[in-house]
C-alpha cells in the first residue's frame, strides 16, 4: 500500500513539473515577441527609410534661407529705385523710360557714320566740299538777273545750280548738323545743314536722303542722291541745286569751295 502512494506521488510530481516546464515555455516566448517589437521599433535601417522620405530640419532651414535672399534681393532692388526717384515716386519711371530712351537713340544710331557731336566753326576763310562734281549750269547771281531756260525768265539766283548725273551720292560740303529735311515745288527733297558761325547751306534736287535731323555729318559724308530735276528744272536737267547763307544773307558758294 505505502509503494503505491510512493508511486502516486511521483507521477504527481512528474505532471506538476510537466506543467511548470509548459508554463516556462509559453512565458519565454511571449518575452521574446515583446523584444522582437521593441528591436524593430528600435531598427536603424526603418529609421533611415522614414528620414529618405522626411524632409530634413537642415534641407528645411536651407529652404527657408533661399527665401530670405530672394526677399532681399527684392528689397533691394526696389530700394534701388526708390532711391534714384527720389520723393517724387513718378521719377523712378520717368528715369527707366528716359534709359530705354537712351537705349533705343543708341540702336537707332548704331549704324550712321559720324553721329558724334562735331564742333562747328565755318569761317569765311573755310573751304568746302563740293556737293557733286559737274559744271555749274546757273551762277550765284543776286545784284543782277541770269537767263533761266526752263522759266524763260531773267531773274536773281540765290545758289548755284550744278550739273551731275540722277543717283550721284551728294556729300556735305563741310562739318555740318542737319537742321531741316524738306520739300519745295522749286528744289524738290532737299537738306538744310548748320556749319557753325551763323553759316547755313542748302542742298536740293535731291532723293533717298539719308540724313535725318539733328544728325551730324562730316565734310564729305553722303546725305542723299541726285533726283531727276524738278519742272523749273527741266531744261538745265539733272542738277543739284547748292545755297550758302550767313546770318540769313546769300553768299556765292563758290569764293569757299575746294
Amino acid at each position: 500500500m505505502k509503494e503505491k502512494v510512493n508511486q502516486m506521488l511521483k507521477d504527481k510530481l512528474f505532471l506538476v513539473m510537466l506543467v511548470l516546464g509548459l508554463l516556462t515555455m509559453v512565458a519565454a516566448a511571449g518575452i521574446m515577441t515583446v523584444q522582437k517589437g521593441k528591436n524593430s521599433a528600435n531598427d536603424p535601417m526603418l529609421h533611415m527609410a522614414e528620414e529618405e522620405n522626411t524632409p530634413t530640419e537642415e534641407a528645411l532651414q536651407m529652404a527657408g534661407a533661399s527665401d530670405a535672399r530672394e526677399k532681399t534681393q527684392e528689397e533691394d532692388r526696389e530700394e534701388t529705385v526708390g532711391a534714384d526717384a527720389g520723393e517724387n515716386p513718378n521719377e523712378g519711371n520717368d528715369l527707366l523710360a528716359e534709359a530705354k530712351e537712351q537705349d533705343g537713340a543708341a540702336e537707332a544710331g548704331a549704324g550712321k557714320e559720324a553721329a558724334h557731336a562735331l564742333a562747328l566753326n565755318f569761317t569765311e576763310s573755310s573751304p568746302m566740299v563740293w556737293p557733286v562734281r559737274g559744271n555749274v549750269l546757273l551762277d550765284y547771281s543776286m545784284d543782277q538777273t541770269i537767263y533761266f531756260p526752263t522759266l524763260d525768265q531773267y531773274k536773281c539766283n540765290p545758289g548755284i545750280v550744278i550739273q551731275s548725273d540722277v543717283s550721284a551720292p551728294v556729300a556735305a560740303p563741310a562739318n555740318a548738323r542737319v537742321t531741316e529735311v524738306g520739300v519745295s515745288d522749286e528744289i524738290g527733297n532737299y537738306v538744310v545743314l548748320d556749319l557753325g558761325n551763323e553759316y547755313t547751306a542748302v542742298c536740293g534736287q535731291l532723293k533717298e536722303i539719308s540724313a535725318a535731323e539733328g544728325e551730324y555729318l562730316e565734310a564729305g559724308q553722303t546725305l542723299g542722291y541726285v533726283a531727276e530735276p524738278t519742272k523749273y528744272y527741266s531744261v538745265e536737267g539733272v542738277n543739284v541745286f547748292f545755297e550758302l547763307k550767313h546770318k540769313g544773307e546769300t553768299v556765292d558758294p563758290l569764293n569757299h569751295m575746294e
